[in-house]
């Protein structure tokens, strides 16, 4: 209550418009006028004074307070500010009961009911008005016309209390306008507005209604969405942890085996770093890491990889620029890619380097993963960024294009360079890359 009202008076100033300064005019006039009538002593310059400013000041009032654009302007200030504060009140947490029991407080004194409502499929999340005690948030609905309302998605104008759900003569509301809260084709609530008389439903409370039922139901889906796309995007993270290449799991336990016998300190080594590895993997599942975990997670890997094949068939080169290093990203974004290097651009013989390097400009970030190894045609540079690609190559890069994209942004790409027989590069741009820090 007290916030309430330390808001009001924190609006007030920007609501003082040419009306009230008309009004208040024609108040001190009047006082003056009346002062003038009553008082023994009558100055003429006073009254003819005062009676011009009020009679000037009443013509404007009246013209202001007639004039038809001056009314819609100001309920439409109105139904807007109204309208922001609804969605500021729903935040993005969405419609639970606190956001509801707000939204309810915020309707009711701009309508002409006598309570205001807000459910969801089984139980009222808000209420404010008449009876508000008795319909306290976490009661289960138990008017017919709710339940009628949410089962077929209408808009319900009743004008008596039978109609509602309640006995005759029993209860002090007398009609309603009941509008569904849907999302899709499913109805997820209901916002309810209760009057005293059903004269009192006017075309304006409809549409106030309406409205009002609508624009909850559009932010309703808008939070859905965001949900869904925030759990797509942790699934897509599961899936890449559950999916990690088998062949690399069992050439690497074949590796660490053969070692035991010739090299028994680097087997316990590489054993040791194993573990890390995939429990590392694991745990990645929030929705940003420091760059320089993916990178300790990237050398980890590659670690294995050289242990396979021997440091005259493979080397890794990092240099990444410290304020890169502190850079968020999402999990696995360099990973994949430095591995489909040592799977796909090996040649047959010699050596295959493999440069990570990390460089801030201005606000944006360009990482880069380029090899020197077998290359590609164009045609099979612009199948992997191709939206349909099934390859495994094709699997790995568009799965960084997508959550980089995700996280950062518009502008944010991936770009692939390569010539047959010279080797591959792979660049990131991340968008205010540089601003993704702790």
């Amino acid at each position: 209550m007290n916030v309430d009202m330390e808001d009001n008076r924190a609006r007030l100033p920007r609501y003082f418009t040419l009306e009230m300064l008309m009004s208040v005019m024609v108040a001190l006039s009047g006082l003056v006028l009346i002062w003038n009538l009553v008082s023994p002593a009558v100055s003429v310059l006073a009254l003819f004074i005062a009676g011009m400013v009020f009679t000037l000041s009443i013509t404007v009032l009246i013209r202001l307070l007639m004039d038809p654009d001056s009314v819609r302007a100001r309920q439409s200030s109105n139904v807007l500010q109204l309208a922001s504060q609804t969605l500021e009140a729903m935040g993005e947490e969405g419609l639970d009961s606190k956001s509801a029991q707000r939204i309810c407080s915020l309707l009711l004194p701009s309508t002409a009911a006598i309570a205001v409502a807000i459910t969801d499929d089984r139980f009222i999340l808000g209420y404010a008005g008449y009876e508000e005690s008795h319909n306290l948030s976490g009661s289960v609905i138990r008017t017919h016309a709710t339940y009628s309302t949410l089962a077929d998605g209408k808009t319900r104008v009743l004008f008596t209390p039978e109609e509602i759900g309640f006995p005759k003569g029993t209860h002090g509301i007398n009609a309603a306008i009941i509008v569904p809260l849907t999302v899709g084709k499913d109805v997820k609530g209901t916002l309810k507005f209760y009057y005293r008389r059903a004269n009192h439903i006017s075309e304006t409370q409809k549409s106030i209604a309406t409205g009002f039922g609508q624009l909850l139901s559009t932010q309703m889906a808008a939070s859905a969405l965001e949900e869904q796309t925030a759990l797509a995007t942790k699934m897509e993270l599961k899936m890449l942890q559950s999916q990690i290449n088998p062949h690399f799991l069992f050439n690497t336990i074949n590796t660490i085996a053969s070692f035991t016998r010739t090299d028994p300190a680097r087997a316990r080594t590489l054993l040791r770093e194993f573990a890390k590895f995939y429990r590392s993997t694991l745990e990645d599942s929030g929705d940003l890491i420091e760059f320089r975990r993916e990178l300790e997670q990237t050398q980890r890997y590659f670690m294995f990889e050289l242990a396979r094949f021997g440091e005259d068939r493979l080397e890794l080169i990092c240099n990444v620029e410290p304020e890169v290093e502190d850079m968020m990203v999402p999990p696995f974004l360099i990973q994949p890619l430095v591995e489909n290097a040592v799977r796909h651009a090996m040649p047959s013989e010699g050596k295959l380097t493999i440069r990570v390097e990390g460089v801030r400009q201005g606000d944006d970030v360009v990482i880069s993963v380029i090899d020197d190894g077998n290359g590609m045609t164009q045609e099979a540079c612009n199948n992997i960024l191709h939206p349909g690609s099934t390859t495994g190559c094709g699997i790995a890069v568009g799965n960084v294009h997508d959550r980089i994209c995700g996280y950062f942004g518009a502008g944010t790409h991936l770009e692939v360079e390569s010539e047959l027989g010279q080797g591959t590069t792979v660049r990131l741009v991340l968008v205010e890359g540089a601003l993704r820090q702790y």
